[in-house]
């Protein structure tokens, strides 16, 4: 292979919170990597999927939905936010067909100066009409002149393959980044702390799944089991009796849904223990986000 014609580069992806950036990036890495619900807020950190050919590598960058934060957590997401426009070689900003494409002026207008090519994603158009998204693809090329707009629904694949390609154009001539058989640059302990977030998400409701992390105290391989050990952090002593719930019932049904996806996600058994700890103010405290992977 000739080195000098293989490509590599950094894809950043960009938008508010719900418009389906992670199913986005689920779909153009061929696995479920990020946390994928109808809740907002449900991405906290920057998570890299990585795919390979044999010559070129792109590095898939799914990040936190833009909001104005209110607590110190919120803060470091926005500051992967803030990475992602400083060191993306292709900018993917996703937007979907409800949103007024006027909406972020602040990061439209850093999209403006980038002298990188931006792909501007209308996702969810299977919900919408041919002509909505025909207007809408009008709206964009005024607010993004020199993006490349492309109507996809991730969720139903639709288009996909374009927004590959048109990458696959722009990327730069670079040897790659990462290991060839690298699918993430997380450890395996990240995905099983987020399957466990996930499953938070779809079981609790209002300020529940927002008010926890997860932590993994344990994770060890042997004997064809993985043996893990999670603590759930809340705010308050009321929020971790809902989280157990009666008699211990919320918490093994979301146990035993987190273990069923980790079992597949990790193609082994699991053995999962899950602990709940009250952790005050977790979310504003400079060490505990640090210990968390909030750097």
């Amino acid at each position: 292979m000739d080195k000098m014609h293989h490509r590599s580069g950094f894809v950043n992806i960009l938008g508010n919170p719900n418009v389906g950036k992670s199913t986005l990036m689920n779909g153009l890495v061929g696995a479920k990597l990020s946390i994928i619900t109808s809740k907002a807020q449900t991405t906290r950190h920057r998570i890299m999927g990585i795919v390979n050919g044999d010559d070129f590598q792109i590095v898939f960058s799914d990040t936190p939905g833009i909001i104005r934060p209110a607590y110190k957590l919120q803060e470091k997401m926005m500051k992967f936010v803030r990475d992602a426009v400083s060191d993306a070689d292709v900018m993917l900003y996703v937007t979907d067909i409800e949103e007024d494409p006027g909406r972020n002026k602040e990061y439209l207008e850093k999209l403006r100066k980038l002298d990188i090519p931006v792909l501007l994603i209308i996702n969810k158009v299977d919900l919408g009409t041919q002509e909505k998204v025909e207007n809408l693809m009008e709206q964009w090329n005024i607010a993004l002149p020199g993006a490349s707009i492309i109507p996809v629904s991730a969720k139903e694949g639709y288009n996909l393959e374009r927004v590959f390609n048109e990458i696959m154009d722009k990327l730069p001539d670079s040897p790659p980044y990462y290991p060839k058989d690298a699918l993430t640059d997380k450890p395996e302990r990240f995905f099983a702390s987020e399957i466990i977030r996930e499953k938070i998400f779809l079981n609790y409701r209002k300020e529940i799944p927002y008010s926890v992390e997860v932590e993994i105290e344990e994770f060890r391989e042997g004997d064809g089991i993985i043996r893990i050990r999670a603590v759930i952090h809340v705010l308050r002593e009321t929020q971790k009796v809902i989280i157990i719930g009666k008699r211990g019932e919320a918490l093994k049904k979301t146990g035993t849904q987190a273990r069923i996806e980790m079992e597949k996600f990790f193609e082994n058994k699991v053995f999962l223990e899950i602990f709940v700890k009250v952790s005050k103010d977790w979310r504003d405290k400079e060490f505990k986000l640090k210990g968390f992977g909030y750097k």
